[in-house]
């Protein structure tokens, strides 16, 4: 592949994005589709309460629009726009019934989990029809562990746990979108090293779409992604990693995302064992604004901190 290739779709989702905000904002704020902020978290969070939600839509079809119009129509996009579109319709729902019933939770827990399953074993059942090598290979090496049939519990478990990291990172203004365009703008590199177009094509029209969406997301936000968008990027971003032949690559390029997850785990874990709390707040990102960071600060060296990771995956695969 070419440059052109993937500038084009990166542009074209870039700009639907940016020509969709106008419309979709003021049709959410009319809808009345506000987001609910928990009590309990950051009090200067509260200033945000009702700004639209759910700006993931324009995230989603930015996406499908210039991926369906530079990809071939074959089984490998049929994987990636199923774990991506799949994921937000989860996410969807969650923003739904939250916005239905006026309170910071939707789908509960088993509902979402059932979801996020349900589209996980689909994007399996493709896998396996399409031959997909089970071989996991590791980083800097030459060496691939054949997993056999096991390697459809570990996409499961994989897709299910990154696009939960993800949704944790959904939490303060511009901070996913900017973490996302980093991590894709590098599995897209690794896309185009490993000949795979339909991945490649996606991964840059993943970084137009949340590029775009970053111009009304950015602190002040004028709108918030919801789980639509976050819970779609995360499985965007495991379905490219899966198809590249990158799935352990994703522990590094995403690892603010993983940083993220973590720092909620040791937080329960810590809390229920020990009845003592790690962190101010979990995740990691309000545990910095509490101690004094502000916003802006917590964004910048998120994006800086996904930076140096995509950076390190980079070389782990040999890019440079």
């Amino acid at each position: 592949m070419d440059l052109k290739e993937v500038l084009f779709p990166m542009g074209v989702a870039f700009l639907f994005a940016l020509l969709a905000g106008p419309l979709f904002i003021p049709l959410l704020r009319r809808l009345k589709f506000g987001q609910q902020i928990r009590k309990e978290g950051p009090q200067g969070h509260q200033k945000k309460a009702g700004t639209p939600t759910m700006g993931g839509i324009i995230i989603l079809l930015a996406l499908s629009v210039a991926a369906l119009r530079f990809s071939d129509k074959n089984e490998q996009l049929v994987i990636l726009l199923v774990a991506t579109l799949g994921y937000g319709l989860v996410g969807f729902l969650d923003d739904y019934i939250k916005i239905l019933f006026k309170r910071s939770l939707g789908l509960t827990a088993s509902q979402k989990l059932l979801g996020q399953l349900l589209v996980s074993g689909f994007v399996c059942y493709m896998l396996y029809r399409i031959g997909h090598s089970t071989d996991l290979a590791i980083p800097l090496t030459d060496i691939s562990i054949p997993l056999g049939w096991l390697y459809y519990p570990f996409v499961v478990i994989m897709m299910l746990g990154m696009s939960n990291a993800v949704n944790f990172t959904d939490g303060l203004d511009g901070l996913l979108s900017g973490t996302s365009a980093v991590a894709f703008g590098a599995f897209l590199i690794i896309a185009m090293k490993a000949h795979h177009p339909e991945s490649a094509i996606l991964a840059a029209s993943m970084v137009g779409a949340v590029l775009g969406f970053l111009v009304f997301n950015a602190h002040p936000a004028k709108v918030f992604m919801g789980d639509t968008g976050s819970l779609g990027i995360g499985g965007a971003l495991s379905a490219v990693a899966i198809l590249t032949k990158a799935e352990l690559l994703i522990l590094v390029i995403g690892g603010v995302f993983v940083f993220e997850l973590l720092s909620v785990v040791i937080q329960v874990v810590s809390f229920k064992t020990r009845g003592k709390r790690v962190f101010k707040m979990s995740p990691i990102h309000h545990h910095f604004e509490l101690v004094g960071w502000s916003e802006w600060k917590v964004v910048f060296s998120f994006w800086l901190a996904g930076l140096v990771l995509a950076g390190a995956g980079l070389y782990l695969n040999g890019v440079f």
